[in-house]
């Protein structure tokens, strides 16, 4: 499981023109369920996202959580985060769960970081044609593998 997480001023997911989510300070988290992924990987993936310390503390330095910050979180799925251009120009997304593995791993994620933070996680609608837009707060821009583990 591959996550980009971006910290925001503010955040939006739109379709067909009209936005169904959004949120102001918080993170934008682009989610990639891959084949190999377990409901390990959606716990550990969740748990670190949930404690990471990117949220400047009372001297502006790093050192909050989303959970002691209070920002919101919208979950925006993406299975282009696993392409491979190993070969040729084309991206293949061999890689990337097929809708009937990812929409659960997707949905249980969701709601992990929604017990986790304490409040409802936003999310983008799986499957459709998005426009997400973003303000990038710094900019804070992070990625996690859950089969890395960096």
């Amino acid at each position: 499981m591959r996550a980009v997480i971006q910290r925001v001023k503010e955040a939006s997911v739109s379709v067909d023109a009209k936005v169904i989510s959004e949120i102001g300070s918080g993170f934008l988290i682009l989610l990639g369920v891959e084949t190999e992924d377990t409901p390990e990987d959606i716990s550990w993936l969740a748990g670190k996202i949930a404690r990471l310390r990117v949220f400047s503390d009372d001297r502006g330095a790093m050192n909050k959580s989303i959970q002691e910050s209070g920002g919101d979180i919208i979950v925006v799925s993406q299975f282009t985060l696993h392409a491979s251009t190993k070969k040729g120009n084309r991206p293949s997304f061999i890689k990337a769960a097929r809708p009937d593995m990812a929409v659960p791993m997707y949905e249980t994620f969701v709601s992990e970081m929604a017990q986790l933070i304490g409040k409802d996680v936003y999310t983008g609608k799986f499957g459709a044609m998005m426009d997400v837009s973003l303000v990038n707060d710094g900019p804070v821009t992070i990625v996690i593998d859950s089969k890395i583990k960096e």
